[in-house]
């Protein structure tokens, strides 16, 4: 049953076939048994509650497609049933009094919550090593990081504990992770969902988004997380009127004619040959299905490690200001005075990969610093979205190439060197600096350690909404190979 895609469970639950309930208790034996440390809370009474209410929504004819199908959440999310630590000593026993918009959605559509999955502390990582709950295991090899910082969540996927699973993205979090674990994702355009009730990070980067089996199943998910909410100041309105959006409108149009920009910045010096011979079969795999490739620049990409770890940190340091010992969370046991107080607490609180982050971006917003580093990478932000529109103006309708340079690495081997983690972001930051929606769909294989085998993310960015088109071509190409459907040993 838990090898079963998120349409092929909605079927079986319409029919009948199987209940929310059984489904439910399926997955969560799955969870009790597993060794990845990928779910930090479940609760299985409460769990089991929904999957009774999904049940009888079935049996009175008013459930939807994804009614009774069970969904793991970030730990980025707050929830009011279950613990919202985002990986966090600072949080470690908070419960939220209120949903985030993304969960409440969800829960408005009949899903299941199974329970929250581990992340890096406030999504700050590419490893998923800076939990404060210990990392988490990549299911395909207990020796390979799984990505971050939504980790938990393609862990959770990849080795079938969950069928669906929300996830974030500032950097890249949801598209290197879901390429490191051999899992489909989807980084929407910015705004298209609600960052309300998701604990922020770097407030104009951060966007939710979906991970699953299959593109498909990322269509149906974001059929529910998108949508306008005024509680969120930087949610977008739809464009095309009140109606919501189906994102599974273009699933089956073919892709003749379609033209596919190559990046020469992609493809040079740093990329592992085992990563570029899975990318450049795939991008093969679209010629035969009528696409056309063009070579393109995208001359800025070097740039964007540089912007983005000037503005993530400065944003980051103003948002978790807030995390002081006063209002929640985690407080110093022993102090002095007040400002001892805030000292202790955020030096116990904050883990070393926050503490950096944090530094960073009070420096780079102090005055005297505020506008040699800031405000000049705002301007070259501006500079690589601009690339991005040159080449989809008049050269290209999509843009392909490498998640990451390479696979999934050793755990432990990058833990004391901050900076080799930030290069393995180069091929995402730039789509997340722009704003652009990006996906990462299985496309591979490539060596590991003792002849491991790791899996190799294909990446498609699009312009501004553009997600019915990516998942067009990412279904497309799913329904041409069977990557998506390869499976760890053992699940």
């Amino acid at each position: 049953m838990h090898t079963k895609t998120i349409k092929e469970l909605s079927a079986l639950l319409h029919a009948k076939q199987v209940s929310s309930t059984e489904l439910t208790r399926h997955y969560l034996d799955r969870i009790a048994a597993s060794g990845h440390n990928a779910f930090l809370h479940v609760n299985p009474e409460l769990s089991l509650a929904q999957a009774a209410a999904a049940d009888q929504r079935i049996a009175e004819g008013t459930a939807g497609p994804l009614t009774g199908v069970p969904i793991a959440h970030k730990d980025i999310f707050v929830t009011r049933d279950w613990r919202t630590t985002a990986g966090s000593k600072m949080l470690a026993n908070y419960v939220s009094p209120f949903d985030a918009t993304v969960v409440d959605r969800f829960n408005a559509a009949g899903m299941v919550t199974l329970g929250k999955v581990n992340c890096d502390e406030f999504a700050m990582g590419s490893a998923n090593e800076n939990s404060a709950f210990g990392p988490v295991q990549n299911p395909w090899d207990a020796l390979a990081v799984p990505g971050g910082s939504s980790g938990g969540s393609a862990a959770a996927i990849a080795a079938r504990l969950a069928p669906a699973a929300t996830a974030t993205d500032t950097g890249g979090s949801i598209r290197q992770p879901a390429a490191f674990c051999g899992v489909s994702g989807i980084k929407p355009t910015y705004g298209r969902v609600s960052r309300f009730g998701m604990i922020a990070f770097a407030s104009s980067l951060d966007q939710g988004g979906p991970m699953a089996q299959t593109a498909e199943d990322c269509a149906l998910l974001l059929n529910e997380m998108v949508g306008h909410d005024e509680r969120d100041s930087t949610s977008l309105t739809f464009e095309q009127g009140n109606q919501p959006e189906d994102f599974t409108r273009d699933l089956d149009k073919p892709l003749d004619g379609l033209r596919i920009g190559v990046p020469s910045e992609y493809f040079g010096e740093g990329l592992a040959a085992d990563v570029e011979s899975a990318v450049r079969a795939a991008l093969e795999q679209f010629v035969a299905l009528g696409a056309v490739l063009v070579d393109i620049s995208l001359p800025k990409t070097a740039l964007s490690i540089p912007t983005y770890y000037i503005i993530a940190p400065a944003e980051a340091s103003s948002n978790l200001s807030r995390f002081d010992g006063v209002r929640y969370g985690h407080r110093a046991s022993e102090y002095k005075d007040l400002q001892d107080m805030y000292k202790k607490t955020r030096a116990e609180g904050f883990g070393r990969e926050v503490q950096r982050r944090i530094l960073v971006g009070t420096y780079v917003l102090c005055h005297g610093y505020y506008d040699a580093y800031y405000v000049q990478a705002q301007k070259i932000r501006r500079l690589i979205a601009d690339d991005f529109q040159a080449a989809f103006a008049d050269k290209c309708d999509v843009i392909m190439g490498p998640v990451a340079p390479t696979v999934a690495w050793d755990a432990g081997s990058k833990t004391n060197d901050p900076v080799a983690n930030y290069l393995a972001d180069i091929f995402t930051l730039s789509t997340s600096l722009a704003g652009l929606p990006g996906m990462s769909i299985p496309c591979g294989f490539g060596q590991g350690e003792k002849n491991s085998k790791r899996p190799v993310g294909l990446q498609i960015i699009g312009n501004y909404f553009a997600e019915a088109k990516l998942l067009n071509i990412a279904h497309q190409y799913q329904l041409a190979t069977d990557w998506h459907q390869r499976a760890p040993e053992g699940v």
